[in-house]
């Protein structure tokens, strides 16, 4: 018979890594789809890529109930005080993920009319490159601030 020091069967971490554990296994995402890659965000969705097992069983239709905001497809100098809004409303602990070539950096639009990169008016957490990227990048971004929030590099 092994003779055990100390005891067993406890578990022991530290609140704040208890804290963003929670975090990551229910983000609840706000929609922002604006083009293209909007598309795809929701095949990310849908039941062959199954966000559910993340966490993240419905795109909100409403900030108030969501702290992850996925920006899909390019941004107009008319939609960036709404998307700005929206993102003021959402709840605390609040994130972003830049989804796309236009939404991370104006795409091959550079005019006066669209917004060179969604990070002018919110702060960018992820950057999900592509054009569009597809549903494999988009789980991609989203274990990626996963990982970005349980090492505590993302704080707010």
């Amino acid at each position: 018979m092994a003779h055990r020091s100390g005891p067993s069967g406890f578990l022991l971490t530290t609140y704040e890594s208890a804290i963003n554990w929670t975090r990551t296994r229910s983000m609840w995402a706000a929609t922002f789809g604006l083009a293209c890659c909007a598309i795809e965000m929701m095949a990310t969705g849908a039941a062959h890529n199954d966000l559910a097992r993340f966490g993240m069983e419905v795109f909100r239709a409403s900030p108030r109930q969501a702290d992850l905001m996925v920006v899909a497809g390019r941004v107009s100098q008319k939609m960036a005080p709404v998307l700005r809004q929206v993102y003021d409303q959402m709840s605390e602990p609040k994130w972003v993920i830049s989804m796309g070539a236009c939404a991370s950096s104006g795409g091959m639009f550079n005019n006066y009319a669209l917004v060179q990169g969604v990070d002018e008016v919110v702060p960018v957490d992820v950057y999900v490159p592509g054009c569009p990227p597809g549903p494999q990048s988009l789980l991609h971004g989203i274990l990626t601030l996963q990982d970005k929030v349980m090492s505590g590099e993302i704080t707010r």
